[in-house]
């Protein structure tokens, strides 16, 4: 089961695999699973939105159409996340961990939001993670519905603009960008999991409070 489990991580961060063989479709599928299903949170949606790019940009992809669908499947999952936090409620936190749900995840998105307020919604699509739990808390916290939708949607727009279209310039700028693909999802992986190492020294740093 183990070693299963380990094939099917590797297919699914292959990104360049995973477009040249679904395409526009499947890159939309995925990133409606990350931003708006539990499980989707190890899904590898900044990788993937930059490589989309790059293969626009050679011609493989369509950018118009990549950008359209990207952006309805990003909106549209952070909406279900919503509207599973503001059904579920406060009972999420009260769920047993899984293989596919983990409460510290809600917890790190919860405190995310405590912090930033409705910013969260827009500022935690750049952060792996927390940008799948966050439209939930925003639900739990009975965010007003059209200012979650404005934010939403201003959100969804800058990630999928400033990751395929940061592919799609990256690659009108270094040659034979295809030959080192796999270097440039290393430094993008390497770039999206920085703000979860701050987050992680800032709390380590932060006193941490007594009982009284």
């Amino acid at each position: 089961m183990i070693h299963s489990l380990i094939t099917l991580i590797r297919k699914i961060y292959d990104v360049k695999a995973l477009i040249s063989w679904g395409g526009i479709s499947l890159i939309s599928l995925i990133l409606f699973a990350e931003t708006g299903l539990f499980f989707g949170f190890f899904l590898p949606g900044d990788s993937l939105l930059v490589t989309a790019g790059i293969f626009a940009k050679t011609g493989e992809l369509s950018i118009s159409w990549l950008l359209l669908a990207a952006s309805i499947a990003a909106i549209l999952g952070d909406q279900i996340g919503y509207g599973i936090g503001f059904k579920a409620g406060h009972s999420l936190f009260q769920k047993e961990d899984s293989l596919f749900f983990k409460k510290k995840h809600l917890r790190r998105a919860h405190d995310f939001y405590a912090q930033y307020g409705a910013k969260t919604i827009v500022l935690a699509r750049f952060i792996p993670i927390v940008r799948t739990f966050a439209p939930a808390v925003a639900g739990i916290a009975e965010m007003p519905y059209s200012r979650f939708v404005a934010y939403n949607i201003i959100g969804g727009l800058l990630w999928i603009l400033a990751m395929a279209g940061g592919g799609y310039s990256l690659a009108g700028l270094i040659p034979d960008i295809g030959k080192r693909i796999h270097l440039v999802i290393l430094v993008v992986i390497f770039v999206s999991l920085l703000p979860g190492f701050f987050e992680f020294w800032r709390a380590q740093k932060t006193p941490q409070r007594k009982d009284s």
